[in-house]
């Protein structure tokens, strides 16, 4: 399909005025050849391997953004989940080596992050990757641009309960490790249900089994655009129109990620993957989904009704994505991360918008609970039990759900804490002050529900 001028013209306006951008292009790329003898060697293998193949991974997607005119706001790599390749460790340290060879490529290349320290532990796990998932705290801790996922459920698994408990303990250790930093590796780690291979956003990117040597994946983010469109639409435009008005936006949004993804593929004479359309907000003003929400016509975030108003934004993205091209992937529709977006950020502070509505709304968005800040009191099986309802609603609605949930030590509810960057700033929350103890020490694994049994 061939792009027409005033198209063009509109995206360059999009660009200049509404907080477009793309917000990732992401390199994943399979280590599966890097693994074998001594973990040492695997490291050595797998840092070679990255730093040869991104080499120009950065310098051309800037090319390319100066010459198109649209912002590319980071530059990431994806890689095969690590416990996968970890075979021939012996003890912890050679985890870390791992990680560290990792983060020392990651950098070395000028990414901004790099995610797929990673397990999958939905249905159990081996005796490596249980000596794996002790060793995330501490490479997450000690590792700048790394980041770790665990999926410990799916609708055709059910939910891994002792890998949910495990998780709420290995959080609590992330925050621990990194107290004066508000507990910033905990931003650094996403709990999965259903986690797709080919997702390029962080912190929960990993390149999977089922994908080829190397892929271009593209993530772009237009929050401002949308938002911008309706606030500007009439106040009285029903429903429906309003939700064909974001669908053209969003065929204009993936029309515009597309260009950049195939030609950065192009130049660096690797195979396009997908395009990933998230509304994924920044701290910015503007650039929010919560925003978006607000000017469907509720007076905050979070109040009853906007779970239906994000269904219907995050269905329009999805269908306008799916015009615009046919390789769209990843997750595609809204994010929800509390401290990425300055409206929910208020929503929360002043009591609109609760944990529990960000449950609800989890059930019809692209992922989950993310970027929660909660009282570094905040027990493990509390967390574990936070963890525990999400990943039941990606199983029971067999879609991808996720956490990421920041226990920050010394703080309570009302206070807030800053991470900076894109990562923003997060008022701390409250969680229900009864106990879940019993049910998550009860372990063991809650089946599949009826509907898996598909063939």
């Amino acid at each position: 399909m061939e792009y027409t001028q005033a198209e063009i013209l509109q995206t360059v306006r999009m660009t200049e005025m509404e907080h477009l951008d793309i917000r990732t292009v992401t390199l994943g790329l399979s280590l599966l050849d890097c693994a074998g003898g001594s973990l040492e060697r695997t490291a050595e293998r797998v840092r070679e391997k990255i730093e040869r193949t991104a080499e120009r991974l950065v310098s051309t997607v800037n090319e390319i953004g100066d010459e198109v005119g649209i912002r590319i706001a980071n530059k990431r790599i994806s890689i095969t989940p690590a416990a996968i390749i970890a075979g021939g460790a012996r003890t912890k340290s050679d985890y870390l080596t791992l990680a560290r060879s990792i983060d020392e490529a990651a950098r070395k290349v000028g990414v901004d992050f790099i995610g797929g320290y990673s397990a999958l532990v939905h249905k159990g796990w081996t005796r490596i990757e249980s000596d794996f998932l002790d060793s995330i705290p501490e490479a997450l801790a000690t590792t700048e641009r790394l980041c770790s996922s665990l999926n410990v459920a799916t609708t055709r698994a059910g939910i891994n309960m002792d890998a949910v408990r495990r998780t709420g303990v290995l959080i609590k250790e992330m925050a621990e490790r990194t107290s004066e930093r508000g507990g910033l590796a905990c931003a650094k780690f996403v709990c999965f249900a259903n986690a797709v291979e080919d997702n390029p956003f962080m912190a929960g990117a990993f390149h999977g089994v089922g994908e080829p040597e190397a892929v271009i994946n593209v993530g772009v983010s237009g929050p401002g655009v949308v938002n911008h469109a309706v606030r500007h639409a009439p106040k009285d435009l029903p429903l429906h129109e309003l939700a064909e008005l974001i669908k053209k936006l969003s065929f204009k949004l993936a029309r515009a990620g597309e260009l950049v993804g195939r030609e950065a593929a192009r130049r660096l004479n690797i195979p396009f993957g997908i395009i990933d359309l998230s509304l994924a907000p920044t701290p910015a003003p503007g650039d929010s989904v919560a925003d978006i929400l607000e000017a469907f016509g509720f007076e905050r975030a979070g109040t009853h009704g906007t779970t239906a108003a994000l269904a219907l934004l995050t269905d329009a993205v999805k269908k306008g994505g799916a015009m615009a091209s046919g390789s769209v992937g990843g997750m595609s529709g809204a994010f929800i991360p509390v401290s990425e977006d300055a409206s929910m950020i208020e929503a929360a502070r002043i009591g609109a918008l609760s944990l529990d509505k960000l449950e609800a709304w989890t059930s019809v968005c692209s992922v989950g609970i993310d970027m929660v800040a909660v009282p570094g009191s905040t027990t493990a099986e509390t967390i574990a039990a936070i963890i525990a309802d999400e990943m039941a609603i990606g199983v029971m609605n067999n879609k991808t759900t996720a956490v990421r949930i920041i226990p920050v030590p010394g703080k309570d509810v009302g206070e807030m804490v800053e991470f900076g960057g894109l990562l923003g700033t997060a008022p701390i929350m409250s969680v229900n002050k009864f106990s879940s103890d019993g049910f998550i020490r009860r372990g063991g694994r809650i089946p599949a529900p009826i509907h898996s049994l598909r063939n």
